[in-house]
């Protein structure tokens, strides 16, 4: 199937969506830059993911699929959106973390990473330092040009 993926703003469909899967909201609400993409079908979203852009190297992050959608192949096309969408802003590498999707995540590229090892743009975002758990899986993947 092919989605019509498209960038949209926070809101409160954005964030109960993100709530509802324990993700965070609050530092998307402090004016962090992160850039949002997302799914609807009639007028419900149904997916969302979200890239925080640290100058060539961007966290992957807010990826909610709503139970409905989930097994359709909507949260691959999200993450492949937003590297595609990484790759044309000359971004290098994509990261991440999660407590839940690792295995989603090999499958789709993504190789486990030493948190030591994050580039500082990454390490100094809220969702690194703070906001997600030490005990998460950090994973990262170069961009393909």
């Amino acid at each position: 199937m092919t989605y019509a993926i498209q960038q949209m703003e926070l809101t409160q469909s954005v964030e109960a969506l993100l709530s509802a899967n324990g993700l965070p909201v609050s530092d998307l609400q402090d004016g962090t830059r992160v850039i949002l993409f997302g799914y609807m079908a009639e007028r419900r979203l149904c997916g969302v993911v979200g890239l925080e852009i640290c100058g060539q190297v961007a966290l992957l992050r807010s990826l909610a699929v709503s139970i409905k959608e989930r097994g359709s192949g909507l949260g691959p096309a999200l993450v492949s959106y937003a590297e595609r969408y990484a790759a044309r802003r000359g971004i290098e590498t994509i990261y991440l973390l999660t407590t839940t999707a690792a295995t989603f995540f090999e499958r789709h590229g993504y190789s486990h990473a030493s948190r030591k090892d994050a580039p500082a743009a990454i390490a100094g975002t809220s969702q690194f330092s703070d906001l997600c758990p030490s005990s998460s899986a950090f994973m990262v993947k170069p961009v393909a040009c």
